[in-house]
């Protein structure tokens, strides 16, 4: 089951590791890029490692890592480092071309080879819109995922595999397009990162996997974050990205079905049992369609993941 919150905790930082370890996120994202100053970069691998041991099991919480990218030539030191204490994944980021998410496959493979791992084990978290290469790539990244084994088997059923979701970020987006701003007023993405982010939400579908939202940067702005997960949920994303921990309960809320949304989706299984050869019925004196259906079963089953998963 895809995560609801992804909460991002410095990896140098053991006292904000072991905060984020009583949160009620689904996932924590222990971190090796941006949060953690070079010099500092071995003591957080040895930090992360550290955490990582000290809790083998993984249910309801799991612990992932965000390494560095392929670019800054730290990714292997840092999957080498961590691989040995069997994260449930890596978050890759600032990524360019597929060849990349390849390349960190094969270093994964090895390494869990070299650790007694089962292969594929390690899943991967892309972020997918760091670099403008990336955006504009998102269609040749959710092709090679969906290309039959024959046709591309080094992009396909190996490395495909591992990919678990695809969220967005706008950071070093902005960086590289020189934006002075990312927002407009309301808050809504401007139009470049309006872009980036609903590229993540088609390329995550094209590619058959759920999309994350990326992160409300202002961890005090209840209204403002309550109006990007209102977005997010209404939009399709499956889950969103923290920053913080007093962001992961509403985060959590937010996609987590209602019990109205429960009982209005058993309302359109029902209507349409015993219409198997029927493509529309009705509902409430509305038309309802297979569309309707289809988004009805996979709430409930959504629905009925969360309440394995508490």
């Amino acid at each position: 089951m895809t995560g609801r919150s992804w909460l991002f905790v410095p990896g140098d930082s053991e006292r904000k590791q072991a905060r984020a370890l009583t949160t009620a996120a689904d996932a924590l994202i222990l971190d090796l890029e941006d949060s953690v100053a070079p010099e500092r970069l071995a003591v957080a691998r040895e930090i992360v490692v550290a955490t990582l041991r000290a809790r083998p099991q993984r249910a309801p919480q799991q612990l992932w890592v965000r390494v560095n990218g392929v670019a800054s030539r730290e990714l292997l030191a840092d999957l080498a480092a961590v691989v040995r204490a069997a994260p449930d994944g890596i978050v890759v980021p600032k990524l360019s071309s597929v060849e990349q998410i390849i390349e960190a496959h094969h270093y994964l493979t090895a390494l869990e080879h070299r650790e007694g791992l089962a292969r594929g084990s390690t899943k991967i978290l892309v972020i997918a819109t760091e670099t403008a290469r990336a955006v504009l790539g998102l269609e040749r990244f959710a092709a090679a995922c969906r290309a039959p084994a024959s046709e591309a088997p080094e992009r396909a059923a190996q490395w495909a595999q591992r990919l678990t979701a695809l969220t967005w970020g706008s950071e070093d987006l902005g960086v590289e397009v020189g934006a002075l701003e990312k927002r407009e007023p309301d808050g809504a993405p401007t139009p470049v990162f309006e872009l980036a982010r609903a590229l993540c939400l088609v390329g995550a579908a094209a590619a058959g996997v759920p999309a994350i939202d990326g992160v409300h940067v202002d961890f005090r702005d209840r209204k403002g974050l309550a109006r990007e997960l209102e977005r997010a949920r209404r939009d399709g994303f499956a889950g969103k990205l923290a920053i913080h921990p007093d962001q992961v309960d509403a985060i959590n809320a937010a996609f987590t079905p209602s019990d109205a949304e429960i009982a209005h989706a058993r309302r359109i299984v029902a209507a349409f049992e015993g219409t198997a050869h029927i493509g529309v019925t009705s509902l409430d004196g509305q038309m309802i369609d297979r569309p309707h259906l289809v988004r009805a079963k996979r709430l409930l089953e959504t629905a009925a993941a969360r309440r394995r998963d508490s």
